[in-house]
């Protein structure tokens, strides 16, 4: 495997808490209706929402492209294994991104506290 890309995010976990608070569309603006479904009651867990928009922003970092005309909110999900581990899901926009460069696989790390969420992802191909 050669790593093709790398990205990283930070973001502040009381912004998310008041986007929770004052914005209703927040959710549903950047995230799938599967993804929500798959976070359950965690949607209302700002630490855990911070988490899935750092992993997002560090996933269009390492494709090198950002969120643009092409490339949406929804087309980078955050699902999670059945043991709880984050994985990628790709679609629109940002698969052909990742298809263009030749990634195959994206590896995801994410970590948060009460005042901090930060992701890492690593973009690889054959």
């Amino acid at each position: 495997m050669t790593i093709l890309g790398h990205g990283i995010d930070v973001v502040d976990v009381p912004r998310i808490a008041n986007l929770l608070d004052e914005n209703d569309d927040f959710l549903s603006g950047w995230f799938t209706v599967r993804a929500l479904d798959r976070l359950g009651q965690r949607t209302s867990q700002a630490p855990v929402i911070a988490g899935r928009v750092a992993a997002k922003e560090a996933v269009v970092k390492a494709l090198g492209c950002g969120f643009n005309a092409e490339v949406s909110w929804q087309d980078v999900e955050i699902l999670s294994t059945d043991a709880g581990g984050p994985v990628v899901h790709l679609s629109a926009g940002a698969a052909t991104v990742a298809r263009t460069l030749g990634i195959s696989t994206v590896f995801l790390s994410i970590s948060h506290t009460a005042t901090l969420a930060t992701a890492s992802v690593i973009a690889v191909g054959p």
